[in-house]
């Protein structure tokens, strides 16, 4: 007996494009210790971005994975910050920043650079679409806090005014000085 072919279901529902770009920083279990066992949850730290310029990051906790992944996603969506690029991708000045115990540094870099920074960090200014910059992270190894480091750094991020310098107009006056010589 011959199968009958399958519909194509996903082809049936026609999805929207994502809005963001997802990433997932880390997953934590948690465990609770209450009367009569254990009890398991997820946390989830993800960031998210359009690579425009627009990135956040959100946490989660759920009984699940995939729900606390949602939960992330849904917190990122309320805090999305947008931050000013220069015009090869990079950020218009240098920052340092200090969150509890991680020390985040990011600088511009020139054309060709590309993303010099690990971990978590990468992954944002990826999300941000930062093609060129220098980043170094000191102290704290922790996901969530270097990535919430990250956004404060990102946060202070001011685009530079384009400086419009004026040649001043300077009048050179010859200043004849009659000195009748003594002969």
């Amino acid at each position: 007996m011959a199968k009958k072919p399958r519909d194509n279901r996903s082809s049936r529902k026609e999805r929207a494009p994502k809005e963001f770009f997802e990433e997932l920083l880390h997953i934590a279990r948690v465990t609770r210790v209450v009367k009569g066992g254990r009890r398991l949850r997820f946390k989830a730290t993800v960031a998210i971005g359009d690579r425009k310029g627009r990135v956040a990051v959100g946490v989660g906790k759920s009984a699940e994975v995939a729900t606390a992944v949602q939960k992330a996603v849904a917190d990122a969506k309320k805090n999305v910050l947008t931050i000013p690029l220069t015009d090869n991708l990079s950020v218009p000045h240098e920052v340092r920043v200090k969150h509890k115990a991680a020390k985040i540094l990011i600088m511009p870099a020139g054309e060709g650079t590309g993303v010099k920074a690990g971990g978590v960090v990468r992954k944002i200014l990826d999300l941000a679409g930062v093609h060129n910059v220098l980043s170094k992270r000191f102290g704290s190894t922790t996901r969530l806090v270097n990535a919430q480091a990250t956004m404060i750094a990102l946060a202070e991020l001011r685009a530079k005014p384009k400086k419009k310098v004026k040649k001043a107009e300077v009048v050179v006056e010859e200043v004849v000085e009659e000195n009748p010589v003594a002969a």
